[in-house]
């Protein structure tokens, strides 16, 4: 399995325990192939978005007559307009999105051929309007077979941004004729950074995916609006975007963006206030209505790829030193601790639960900043963006959850974290949730603790017994009285030695893993000073 993605082409594209606790605990490793984990959830995520009402016709009653119909243009656009409709959108049954309107031409497209089809210059929203932001609609085509309701929003009244073919250059590719308003299956956003030239800023496409850059990087991790049951034995449920209202923005800044999410356990509204920056910020409010009981919701879900690297090559016959997109999950638990966990291409699912109450923030980080961790002249790793997300209001008792999926592809975004809260919503319920996202080369605010620098792995000294190197870097390593907090459940740590390299402020633990007979063993590593952590937690699973 990997997670629904729109692929390299960025132009589409337990025993309760402790709440302080950040112990991993495995919700269970599962060997279904990926293969199965595809079957079940490929179909849901890559299916195209439908709107309640075309483009051309906002006002056009939904499919289910019990639906609500969308703002009509010319009409107030109010600060609950979306919240209203998301509740009004729960109390009707659900309307399965359709594509069957899309010509088979269009669905034909192979990924490069759709990634042909792009905004014609001059024709973005704003292009003359020195806003700091344009907007370019995205075609339908492909994989994006649905179709999204896109609506602008200026001084308060809805304005329809209706399908023109003369939106888009198409590299050869003959767009059909219409008998009626396709609309779009989503849209990119360019901004000015620090008053440079325009350039690429978010893009909001394909189930309820969104990502978005800061200045200098390339399209990276994704993150999800809403997350419904993933890896689970149920299915997991992809909610859509189903409509987009768009502020007009004041010069500098900033963008604010309205959606309406749909599925068939819930519906819900997003407003999102986007800035443009050396980390790029990110505020989003949303509420949810579901339909039926939710028991498994993932909130600030992001998404990343991770292939191979120093301590995981898994069998890669790669020139490369690594690829991937994210090389860890870093957290900020609710008692200050703050935890680093290499994430991994395994051979099966593994699912990892970081129990927690108040969590101040978590996110899949690239560390790995030099072009010689990677060695790739055309991916350029190093300057994919990490999501760090800080809640804005508490959100109680959780966890964390990651899940590692195999993949064969550096293009499947098979890494996902998100947070679980502990209780499940009621059908007819309501729950709000905040959070802020920076789309960073490093978060807001550094641990005040050396932080893990590398983590490398290989062959150890007999048997199954596996060397690990684990680098710490930071101002407070250096003298003496530094110590490990080291220990693997289950299996033995056979030998350790620290390597202190003060020129470089960096102390390498190097020690070495004898699982036995297990298949599998939950790795914890600290330095402490006095009883007193002086770094991050390094948390790893071990499996062969």
């Amino acid at each position: 399995m990997s997670l629904p993605t729109d692929g390299p082409s960025d132009s589409a594209t337990g025993a309760p325990r402790p709440a302080a606790s950040s112990d991993p605990v495995s919700t269970g490793r599962q060997d279904r192939t990926r293969r199965d984990l595809l079957r079940g959830a490929g179909a849901a995520g890559l299916l195209g978005l439908s709107s309640l009402a075309g483009a051309a016709g906002l006002g056009a009653p939904a499919r289910a007559e019990a639906a609500p119909a969308l703002p009509a243009p010319g009409s107030a656009f109010e600060p609950d307009t979306v919240v209203e409709l998301a509740r009004a959108l729960a109390g009707a049954p659900y309307a399965a999105p359709r594509s069957d309107d899309l010509p088979a031409s269009l669905k034909a497209l192979t990924r490069e051929q759709y990634g042909t089809i792009r905004a014609a210059p001059g024709s973005a929203v704003w292009a003359g309007d020195n806003l700091g932001f344009t907007l370019e609609p995205l075609h339908r085509g492909s994989i994006f077979t649905g179709r999204v309701s896109l609506a602008l929003v200026e001084d308060g009244v809805v304005r329809a941004l209706p399908y023109d073919r003369a939106r888009f250059e198409t590299g050869g590719i003959v767009l059909p004729e219409f008998g009626e308003d396709p609309g779009y299956s989503g849209f990119r956003l360019q901004a000015r950074f620090d008053g440079g030239a325009l350039a690429d800023f978010a893009i909001f496409q394909g189930a309820s995916f969104f990502r978005l850059l800061a200045r200098g990087q390339g399209f990276g991790v994704t993150a999800r609006a809403l997350t419904l049951r993933p890896a689970d034995a149920r299915g997991e449920e992809f909610p859509l975007f189903r409509a987009f209202w768009i502020e007009r923005p004041g010069p500098g800044g900033p963008l604010t963006v309205h959606a309406l999410i749909d599925s068939d356990s819930a519906a819900g509204a997003l407003r999102m206030s986007l800035r443009p920056g050396e980390a790029s910020v990110a505020d989003v409010e949303g509420t949810i209505f579901p339909r039926k009981v939710i028991d498994h919701l993932g909130l600030g879900g992001m998404q990343a790829s991770y292939l191979f690297g120093p301590h995981d090559r898994r069998g890669s016959d790669d020139a490369r030193a690594g690829a991937y997109a994210a090389g860890g999950l870093q957290i900020r638990n609710g008692a200050g601790e703050a935890i680093w966990r290499p994430v991994r291409n395994p051979d099966t699912l593994q699912i990892s639960s970081f129990l927690d109450d108040g969590p101040k923030g978590f996110g899949l980080m690239q560390r790995a900043r030099a072009y010689d961790d990677f060695e790739d002249d055309v991916q350029r790793w190093e300057l994919r963006p990490s999501l760090w997300l800080e809640p804005l209001s508490p959100w109680g008792e959780g966890a964390v959850t990651l899940l590692e999926i195999p993949s064969d592809s550096e293009f499947n975004e098979n890494i996902l974290a998100y947070w679980r809260p502990k209780t499940a919503i009621a059908a007819g319920a309501e729950t709000r949730f905040s959070y802020r996202q920076f789309w960073c080369w490093e978060p807001p605010e550094r641990p005040p603790v050396a932080l893990v620098a590398g983590t490398r792995s290989g062959h150890g000294s007999g048997g199954s017994r596996r060397l690990f190197l684990v680098d710490f870097t930071g101002e407070d390593l250096a003298g003496d009285g530094l110590e490990t907090a080291l220990t693997a459940s289950p299996g033995t740590i056979v030998r350790q030695t620290l390597y202190p390299y003060p020129e470089r402020r960096t102390v390498r633990v190097a020690f070495e893993l004898d699982p036995g007979g297990e298949r599998a063993s939950e790795l914890r590593l600290a330095l402490t000073r006095g009883g007193r952590p002086v770094s991050e937690t390094w948390l790893y699973r071990w499996t062969p």
